[in-house]
């Protein structure tokens, strides 16, 4: 559901100022938060067919859980924003797309702390 919100709204911005100068905007963050995704995903059923260790080092944490709290509140602005009746909606944007890109940097920080869990548990 994430990648399709973010897919939409890059296809489709909101009509905010802020989108009309910089179309690329939302594209940015969105190509790294799904390009995390599918990583973590393809690496987290990897770790889990390969043994506990491997599991482990790949659990949840408190980043991926402060990425994602950023990330739904990105989207929840990106998307009230779209309503017609928004017709100033320049302050509410900029934070939206300031807590979007919060969001895709927790989700490159995050990837990285997991490949170098990864890494350390590998070579052993």
């Amino acid at each position: 559901m994430v990648a399709a919100t973010l897919v939409l709204l890059c296809t489709r911005p909101p009509e905010a100022a802020i989108f009309g100068q910089l179309p690329w905007l939302l594209t940015v963050p969105a190509i790294a938060i799904i390009g995390r995704e599918i990583t973590m995903s393809a690496v987290r059923e990897w770790a889990a067919s390969q043994g506990s260790k491997l599991s482990e080092a790949v659990a949840v944490n408190n980043l991926g859980k402060w990425k994602t709290a950023t990330q739904m509140i990105a989207l929840t602005i990106l998307l009230v924003i779209r309503d017609s009746s928004f017709t100033e909606a320049g302050f509410l944007g900029a934070t939206g797309v300031g807590f979007l890109y919060i969001s895709a940097m927790l989700a490159v920080w995050s990837l990285v702390v997991y490949m170098k869990k990864i890494w350390r548990v590998m070579l052993m």
